[in-house]
């Protein structure tokens, strides 16, 4: 996607087996600084202070992780190790652990001597297949945008609403949310989108906010509680949410307030989509309230915000009294009931066990 005209993905190799780049997306929408990542240590810490986020792209980046230190270390105690060390750095989003095994399955039986050169290559092509899924689900996702389109009055945009940021920063491209937008407004259609904020974090603000401008797509920014408002006022023609991780029953986790979101879409008859590509599937999971981890991070998150200030510096400052406890639960999960449909690489689909099962038939028999 592009920034200041450019095209540009969320992580790149720079030099082979050596290093990669990526966004330091905490900096963003006041500073966009590139960071260089040439090991272990650096990747794992990217992916914990959330310079890079957004589950596809985590993979990835814990996929180079691994890379980098088998350039380092090609041995058996070293690559147990890293996998550790990656995957303890977020406990929500199951890209993180389905790059981790991806490549543990690979370079666990090889020779040490080989693992450096196949680790790379295997990182390079879980970046690439992330492209290409996200790609696809944005041509499914677009065919949902023009039936809509279709019905509108001429002139008239489709108004979608999403919540925090499932754009191409959170993937290696495109993004799975935005992906159809993209795809759209490429195409010609007219699109609006409303940026829910995003609170604690302020991902919508900082991040879906600023690559929508950049790529030249309309958007307004509105505050995480006015969604519902949108919706009773037919401002709202559809929803569409990424995912950190799907249940094999279609629940979904994602972003704290998300489940509000859609709530209040179930209310007004609003369609609920989400995106989502296959690897955030958690075939080993049934109930998502019930079983899946919650990230609970740190509380200055929610105590203090940081922003730019009229004279162009960049501050953080304290929102609530020192003494005051805080709670900062990072995601929420959606049951399926209220979820329209799935949108995946591989088409559209009920958020049900037997609609994941239609489109992944070989998971099937996980799918009890």
């Amino acid at each position: 996607m592009k920034v200041h005209g450019k095209a540009y993905r969320s992580i790149w190799p720079l030099e082979i087996g050596k290093s990669v780049g990526i966004i330091d997306q905490t900096r963003l929408p006041h500073h966009f600084v590139e960071v260089e990542l040439t090991n272990l240590g650096e990747a794992a810490k990217s992916i914990k202070d959330m310079w890079v986020r957004g589950a596809p792209l985590i993979g990835a980046t814990a996929a180079f992780g691994m890379a980098l230190e088998m350039a380092r270390d090609p041995s058996d105690v070293a690559l147990s190790n890293a996998w550790d060390v990656l995957h303890a750095t977020r406990p929500t989003a199951i890209n993180l652990r389905w790059a981790l095994d991806d490549m543990r399955r690979l370079l666990a039986p090889l020779a040490p001597e080989r693992r450096a050169e196949a680790a790379w290559k295997r990182a390079l092509e879980i970046s690439e297949t992330d492209v290409a899924c996200n790609e696809a689900i944005g041509q499914y996702g677009l065919r949902l945008i023009e039936e809509i389109a279709a019905h509108k009055p001429d002139g008239e945009p489709v108004h979608i609403l999403t919540h925090c940021n499932a754009g191409w920063l959170a993937t290696v491209d495109w993004g799975t949310a935005t992906s159809p937008i993209y795809q759209a407004h490429n195409k010609g259609i007219k699109v609006h989108v409303w940026v829910d904020e995003t609170r604690p974090r302020n991902q919508g603000a900082g991040l879906t906010a600023w690559e929508l401008g950049e790529h030249g797509v309309p958007h307004t920014l509105v505050v995480d509680n006015a969604g519902g408002h949108l919706m009773q006022h037919a401002l709202v023609d559809m929803c569409i949410v990424g995912t950190d991780r799907t249940t094999a029953h279609g629940d979904v986790c994602n972003k704290i307030g998300t489940y509000l979101k859609a709530l209040a879409a179930h209310d007004n008859e609003i369609p609920f989509y989400v995106a989502l590509p296959s690897s955030t599937i958690d075939w080993t999971v049934g109930d998502g309230v019930k079983e899946i981890p919650i990230e609970e991070r740190d509380d200055e998150e929610v105590a203090w915000i940081s922003g730019e200030t009229r004279e162009g510096d960049v501050k953080k400052v304290r929102i609530c009294p020192p003494e005051t406890p805080v709670s900062n639960f990072a995601f929420d999960v959606t049951p399926s009931k209220y979820v329209t449909a799935l949108i995946t690489e591989r088409g559209v689909c009920a958020a049900s066990k037997e609609g994941l099962a239609a489109l992944f038939p070989e998971q099937a028999m996980l799918l009890s």
